[in-house]
């Protein structure tokens, strides 16, 4: 059952040429999906248009047959989760301080959290494995932890669809390793729906079980990663030759850039 569809959306900054043109997906309730495409190609203003932070010149975006757009931003981020690829903070805040942020869509006007707030907040660090950074200070982390509390605060936001950009990038392959691993058993044991934008071709071949390819602002190839993670759709998309192999022992394919093509 589809939870996530955008329709013909497209988008352009100051009515100059078009970043997202055209583009249509569907996102199932309970899939991984991974977004794929060269710098440029979209992929981020996609996301911000998924999760109604940008509203398309055309088209429309439905989230369980519903317009995004009929829904208030409080009802709507009870729905969505956005990870952005890097978060900073201007104040001293606590790791947890970060995760309670995400009960914020659940509370009234002057309302504060409350004991059950608190309790969905660290089910959401234990579920992270960040329970023992809970009084840490948030600049204080390193690059993976302070990407899992995130994710942290975007569980505590109990919403049904996690939309996340460039969740590894500058983590070191270790961090890299544990974040996969993580929305892997999210998606498991949470059932949490995830479509996940990234250059990492070996992170979609090992976490999504479909794939969107974007280039220019236009999908040029969509369906199961088996058969869209392919020598011709990267070259198409980064004019890079490479090997596409299965692992035995990994579980899923492998991509090995080999070179630039002519």
């Amino acid at each position: 059952m589809t939870i996530l569809d955008a329709q013909e959306l497209s988008f352009s900054y100051d009515r100059k040429a078009a970043v997202v043109d055209g583009v249509a997906l569907s996102v199932a309730r309970g899939a991984i999906v991974g977004l794929l495409g060269p710098n440029g190609s979209g992929k981020t203003t996609l996301l911000r248009l998924l999760s109604g932070t940008l509203t398309p010149d055309r088209g429309r975006v439905m989230l369980d047959g519903r317009s995004i757009a009929t829904l208030s931003r409080r009802d709507l981020a009870r729905r969505i989760a956005v990870v952005p690829q890097e978060t900073h903070s201007t104040f001293d805040f606590s790791a947890l301080d970060i995760v309670m942020m995400g009960r914020y869509p659940h509370l009234h006007t002057f309302e504060l959290e409350g004991a059950n707030d608190l309790a969905i907040a660290r089910r959401a660090m234990a579920d992270t494995g960040t329970a023992a950074l809970e009084d840490r200070r948030f600049a204080a982390l390193s690059g993976g932890e302070k990407q899992r509390v995130v994710i942290a605060g975007a569980l505590a936001q109990a919403s049904d669809v996690l939309l996340l950009d460039e969740p590894t990038a500058s983590l070191d392959l270790g961090f890299q390793f544990d974040i996969a691993a993580l929305l892997s058993r999210l998606n498991r044991d949470r059932g949490t729906t995830m479509l996940v934008s990234t250059h990492d071709l070996n992170l979609v071949a090992a976490l999504c079980t479909e794939l969107v390819l974007l280039k220019n602002g236009r999908v040029v190839a969509q369906g199961a990663t088996d058969a869209v993670l392919t020598p011709a759709h990267i070259r198409e998309l980064y004019g890079v030759i490479a090997e596409v192999t299965p692992h035995s022992r990994a579980g899923h394919i492998t991509v090995v850039p080999v070179g630039r093509a002519d």
